[in-house]
């Protein structure tokens, strides 16, 4: 049965579904972040994955990527998936512009993080609330 990751469940808030992974909002004020986190057992890296679920992760990284970079204007869609800290599959989708506190370097361990105040929360869901609507239910919470 899958579960997420007890550190990404305590450094994200929980946004709801696609077909395959479960979308999450990094608490992290400095840059609109957000993680696809595939809803299988003992997955590591993408190559685990069927070829199915591989393909239909990357129909849902497209299109939350191109979701986010309309919805927050971004100027460069940085896609990762790291697993450095922690090892269970997740994708990084983090919005990024030349004036962000970490251009051009990479997020990771650059700054240290910022939380969210709740209105800025409210704010990115909102945002994506608006646009993404095919294949995506949001958690009850924020329906």
């Amino acid at each position: 049965m899958f579960k997420l990751d007890e550190q990404l469940a305590s450094d994200c808030v929980v946004l709801g579904d696609f077909k395959l992974c479960t979308l999450l909002l990094m608490n992290d004020a400095q840059y609109p972040w957000f993680i696809l986190v595939p809803r299988r057992e003992d997955m590591t890296e993408i190559f685990q994955l069927s070829a199915a679920d591989r393909g239909q992760l990357m129909a849902e990284s497209c299109l939350l990527a191109e979701t986010l970079k309309d919805a927050f204007a971004a100027e460069k869609m940085n896609i990762a998936a790291l697993g450095n800290v922690v090892s269970q599959l997740h994708v990084h989708h983090v919005v990024r512009y030349r004036t962000d506190a970490a251009w051009p370097a990479p997020v990771w361990g650059k700054m240290p993080v910022v939380k969210c105040p709740p209105e800025l929360i409210v704010e990115r869901i909102n945002k994506l609330r608006a646009v993404l609507t095919g294949g995506f239910t949001f958690a009850e919470s924020f329906r």
